[in-house]
């Protein structure tokens, strides 16, 4: 009887509150688990659209090929902000490493990094950063947008053009010319497109700013 009446005790004298914590902490941690849920969704279906349109390529003379690639990250990294659109440019490189035919033109390989056209693959991870970073801290207005993207593609230029110097031995005005002069009026479509597309979809995914 006095275990009994011991343990009806314990009960009498809970402390009030402790079953609304227990609520309380439960519904965060479950809320917790639904945005990293929701985060890594996001992550994956951007990282599938990079694999999707980075193959589409016209081959060039210069070796450096027309592609959508630099379009998808900066829609990656507009869209997902500077972190997880950082995140998915390099799984995609990973699984182009790996054998994943998501390269332009449909090739893939580790050698792909370290070939004539390696420094802009590489170069795809500041141009993401750079996207979502500034864009973020202009609130996603235009001028944030573009300042981002242009100043993202600047830097993947310098990498790249850098390394397909010290590979191919070409003098800069002529890497130049082969490199990063014919691809600018194209460069600055893709900007456009993404200024206009990027808002709509951070609205379709519930994105706030």
């Amino acid at each position: 009887m006095h275990s009994w009446h011991t343990f009806k005790s314990l009960q009498t004298n809970k402390p009030q509150g402790t079953d609304t914590c227990g609520f309380q902490l439960g519904f965060e941690r479950g809320e917790m688990i639904r945005m990293n849920t929701q985060k890594m969704t996001r992550i994956a279906l951007m990282t599938a659209v990079i694999c999707v349109l980075a193959p589409l390529s016209i081959p060039l003379s210069s070796l450096v090929p027309i592609s959508l690639a630099t379009f998808a990250v900066m829609l990656a990294g507009v869209i997902l902000g500077a972190g997880d659109g950082t995140a998915c440019t390099a799984l995609y490189l990973v699984l182009g490493a790996i054998g994943v035919p998501v390269f332009a033109g449909y090739s893939s390989g580790i050698g792909a990094l370290v070939d004539v056209t390696g420094g802009y693959l590489i170069g795809y991870l500041p141009l993401a950063f750079c996207s979502g970073w500034f864009a973020k801290k202009q609130g996603y207005q235009l001028k944030g947008m573009i300042s981002g993207m242009v100043i993202g593609t600047a830097v993947l230029y310098t990498i790249g053009t850098i390394w397909f110097i010290v590979v191919t031995k070409m003098p800069l005005m002529g890497a130049l010319g082969a490199c990063v002069l014919p691809f600018l009026p194209g460069d600055a479509l893709k900007i456009a497109a993404v200024c206009l597309i990027a808002p709509r979809l951070r609205t379709a995914l519930k994105l706030a700013d």
